[in-house]
């Protein structure tokens, strides 16, 4: 389906008992540790993770009471254990919990962003190479500028979706960070080996020096790559929406049996689906500025934080999933029209081929500025629809001495401009897959000599 966004499990990274359920295996592997030391007894640990159990309903009754989120949880989990409960959280401190947990969730949620950008560049490379050679007019200001082909325009999305997914990757190694260090970060009553046990067991790194908490950096740099990526496919978006105009009609998004475009017009094809991402692109900038707000915190610590990112983590990772999912299936089932891009490549009588005619007079010896007077003067007799932009040109008796008939009409061939496609393709599309890993292997080593690295 290309009009329902249907990847329920990123929704479920970020329920209550998914949050809950990451805190318990923090919890459990730190009475691991410590049993490992012989501060807890290894009877206690077995009991611990046999009887373990979440009932959020419950840490909601006490959360209301207690005001602590942590200690709920720890109340109600101790609870179902009986007195080996006791050991829980022996030696930590809430955000030891909290930002481990927090960590897990993001990594989750980035491994599912990754699986849609992936998917969205297998889509961009499909439709890239269905139009290689599908020429249209390429826009500058929004006007006619020179030929360029539908296939150059989609590689150069693919390459920018090709770099968001090495963005996305950093992003998220830099954000599975744990730690474990108590109060105030020091190590106080637990010790760095419980926390190095912890984190490689949860497939985390630790944070260097905490301050009790992560530090806020690392998440603002998470949030602004996903800030980036929405970005990305707002370009890819806006574009589309401009060639689906009525005035342009070069490409149209999916239009779905029985789907209605307006209220009150029964003739309206609205691309919606590009608006939707548009809009929501809106969102994870402003997701990614909360997240920098973040950074500076109070001496060691302090939750102004926290509120936040109980509303960005799931609403920024949610709205970015949806969006890649609804760009793919838009690329996937897009609707291009060669023809019309050919005949809205034609409607400026051939004026927008005006360089080469320039630059060959410029070859033939006339004065830069002098040709283009000429070819200007030429351009907008055409425009006017005085004559065609050949005869215009072969009118122009300056440019008669220089230029014969023949080598005007070459001059005015729109596949002139497919002379480096290759090139270009090999340029945005040579940076995924086994292509770039191909290049990496290729890649000459580095000589060095006494004077140093050259």
């Amino acid at each position: 389906m290309i009009d329902r966004y249907t990847r329920p499990a990123m929704g479920e990274i970020w329920t209550d008992g998914a949050r809950y359920a990451r805190w318990l295996e923090v919890e459990i592997l730190a009475c691991e540790a410590m049993a490992k030391r012989g501060a807890v007894p290894r009877k206690a640990v077995a009991a611990i993770r046999k009887r373990a159990r979440i009932d959020p309903v419950r840490i909601a009754e006490l959360e209301a009471e207690v005001k602590h989120d942590i200690i709920a949880f720890v109340t109600q989990v101790a609870e179902t254990i009986g007195a080996e409960g006791r050991f829980l959280h022996l030696g930590l401190t809430s955000s030891d919990v909290l930002d481990t947990g927090f960590a897990l969730q993001l990594k989750a949620a980035g491994e599912l962003l990754v699986r849609g950008q992936e998917r969205l560049i297998a889509a961009l490379r499909r439709l890239a190479l269905a139009h290689k050679k599908t020429l249209m007019i390429g826009r500058t200001h929004g006007m006619h500028a020179e030929p360029v082909t539908f296939g150059v325009k989609v590689a150069s999305w693919h390459a920018e979706a090709v770099r968001n997914l090495d963005r996305l990757r950093a992003a998220i190694r830099e954000v599975s960070i744990g730690t474990l260090s108590g109060a105030v970060g020091v190590f106080g009553n637990v010790a760095p080996d419980v926390e190095a046990y912890v984190l490689t067991r949860l497939g985390l790194a630790p944070e260097p020096v905490a301050t009790q908490v992560v530090a806020r950096d690392r998440h603002a740099a998470f949030f602004s790559t996903l800030a980036v990526l929405g970005a990305s496919l707002e370009r890819i978006a806006v574009e589309i929406r401009h060639l689906q105009r009525t005035e342009v009609g070069e490409a149209e998004e999916p239009f779905t049996t029985g789907q209605k475009g307006s209220s009150a017009m029964p003739h309206k094809r609205n691309p919606i689906l590009s608006e939707n991402v548009t809009g929501l692109a809106r969102l994870l900038r402003g997701y990614a500025g909360a997240a920098l707000e973040n950074v500076a915190l109070w001496h060691e610590r302090d939750i102004s934080h926290s509120s936040v990112e109980r509303v960005i983590a799931p609403d920024a990772t949610i709205a970015l999933d949806f969006m890649l999912a609804r760009m793919a299936g838009v690329l996937e089932n897009l609707a291009v029209r060669p023809e019309r891009m050919r005949a809205n490549l034609d409607l400026s009588a051939g004026v927008v081929l005006s360089e080469n005619v320039l630059l060959a007079l410029v070859r033939k010896g006339a004065v830069r500025q002098e040709a283009y007077r000429w070819v200007q003067r030429a351009a907008h007799a055409a425009l006017a629809g005085e004559a065609r932009f050949a005869e215009a040109l072969a009118a122009e008796p300056e440019i008669r001495k220089r230029l014969t008939v023949r080598e005007l009409e070459e001059l005015l061939d729109p596949g002139r401009h497919l002379e480096h496609i290759d090139l270009l393709f090999r340029r945005g599309l040579g940076t995924s897959g086994p292509s770039r890993r191909r290049q990496t292997r290729q890649r000459p080593a580095v000589r060095t000599s006494r004077r140093g690295a050259k």
